[in-house]
C-alpha cells in the first residue's frame, strides 16, 4: 500500500533524510520511530504530497506521489502534528466543510460525517465550537477530518503529543481500531506509542532507516532477547574479573548500590546463549555472595537506544506480534 524507495530530501546543505526505503502492507499499522530531528516529519510530509522529495520515489495506493499528487491526496487522510482546525466552527460544521473539500459526494456527506463522529467518539461534541474543546478532543477532531472521506491510507504525525495519560490511551485505542480497514503509518518519538499501537516498526535516525521489522524479531536479532541482572557482595574488580572469565559474556556493567556494600551488575551474553547457571556457579566458586539474579528480556528502550546510538543495521523481518516492555524471570 505504501512503498518508499531511496527517498532523500535536501535543504541547501542540510540533508533531512537520505535513501529511505520501507514498505507498509495493506491493513497494517507501521510506527516510524526516532528521536527528535531524525527526519520523521519530513518523510510524512513527502508521503502526504506536502513536500517534494529531492530524489527517490514514494508510492501510495499504487500512485507515485510526485507524478500523481492529486490521486495520492484523494487516497490519504493526513494529520500533521498540529491539527488543521478552524476554531470558530462547530465539530460537525468543520467535518462537513472538510468532506466537501475532499470530494465526498453530496449524498454521502451526512453518512460519512456521522461515521467519522462515531468512530472518534465525538457524537456529543458535534455542535460544540472547536475552540471550546480540550486538546484531547481537538486531536480527535483532527483524526476525524483525516477519516471523513474514508481513505485507504492514514498518515498520523505525532498523534498523541501533548495529551494527558487518559487522552493518550483513548487516541491509541482509536488508532488500533483503524487496523485492517485502513493502512496506517504514524510517527513518534514516544517509545510506548509503538508497542501499544503498531504491527511493525521502522526506526529512523539522522535521516536513515536503521532497521524495520516486528519488535520481537528486532530484539532477538539485536540482543538475543536476554540479559542477566545480579546483586552481589564483593570487590568490584574481583566480580568483573570473575564474570569476564566466562567465554560467552559480551558486556558487563557494575555499579555500587546505596550503602556501598553490594554491587548491581548487568551481564549481556552472546547472541542466543543461556548462561544463568554458569554465572551463578562461577560467582559461588570465586567466593562472591550472590543475593539475586534475574533473567531479563530486552525492552523497546534497549532496542531504540542501541540502534539510535550505534546506528546498527539489521535485516528487516516480518513477525506477527512483539513484546513492548521488560519481562524478568527469576532464575536464582
Amino acid at each position: 500500500m505504501i512503498e518508499v524507495e531511496q527517498l532523500s530530501k535536501v535543504y541547501g546543505s542540510t540533508t533531512a533524510i537520505k535513501d529511505l526505503s520501507f514498505r507498509v502492507e495493506p491493513g497494517e499499522i507501521l510506527g516510524l520511530l526516532g528521536p527528535n530531528g531524525a527526519g520523521k516529519t519530513t518523510t510524512m510530509r513527502i508521503l502526504a504530497g506536502y513536500l517534494p522529495a529531492t530524489t527517490g520515489t514514494a508510492q501510495v495506493a499504487g500512485y507515485e506521489v510526485h507524478t500523481n499528487p492529486m490521486a495520492v491526496r484523494q487516497r490519504i487522510g493526513y494529520l500533521p502534528e498540529t491539527p488543521p482546525l478552524y476554531p470558530d466552527m462547530t465539530v460537525e460544521g468543520f467535518l462537513n466543510f472538510v468532506s466537501r473539500i475532499k470530494g465526498v459526494a453530496a449524498g454521502d456527506r451526512a453518512r460519512q460525517v456521522n461515521s467519522a463522529l462515531e468512530r472518534c467518539s465525538l457524537q456529543e461534541k458535534r455542535q460544540v465550537l472547536i475552540r471550546k474543546l480540550s486538546k484531547g478532543f481537538r486531536q480527535r477532531v483532527g483524526i476525524a477530518q483525516a477519516l471523513v472521506h474514508d481513505p485507504p491510507v492514514i498518515i498520523l504525525d505525532e498523534p498523541t503529543v501533548g495529551l494527558d495519560p487518559r487522552q493518550i490511551i483513548e487516541v491509541r485505542n482509536l488508532i488500533k481500531s483503524l487496523a485492517g480497514s485502513h493502512t496506517v503509518i504514524l510517527s513518534t518519538h514516544i517509545l510506548p506509542e509503538v508497542s501499544m499501537t503498531c504491527n511493525r516498526v521502522a526506526i529512523i535516525n539522522r535521516g536513515h532507516v536503521v532497521t524495520t521489522g516486528s519488535l520481537a524479531d528486532l530484539m532477538h536479532q539485536l540482543t538475543g532477547g536476554i540479559s542477566y541482572e545480579l546483586e552481589v557482595a564483593g570487590d568490584t574488580t574481583e566480580v568483573q574479573l570473575s564474570l569476564q572469565s566466562l567465554s560467552s559474556v559480551r558486556q558487563i556493567e557494575c555499579s555500587l548500590l546505596p550503602g556501598g556494600e553490594r554491587l548491581q551488575c548487568r551481564v549481556v551474553p552472546d547472541l542466543g546463549v543461556e548462561m544463568g547457571q554458569e554465572i551463578a556457579a562461577t560467582l559461588v566458586k570465586a567466593g562472591i555472595s550472590l543475593y539475586e539474579m534475574r533473567r531479563v528480556r530486552a525492552s523497546l528502550e534497549d532496542v531504540f537506544l542501541e540502534l539510535t546510538t550505534e546506528e546498527r543495521t539489521l535485516a528487516a523481518a516480518d513477525q506477527p506480534d512483539f513484546q513492548s516492555s521488560s519481562q524478568a524471570e527469576d532464575v536464582a
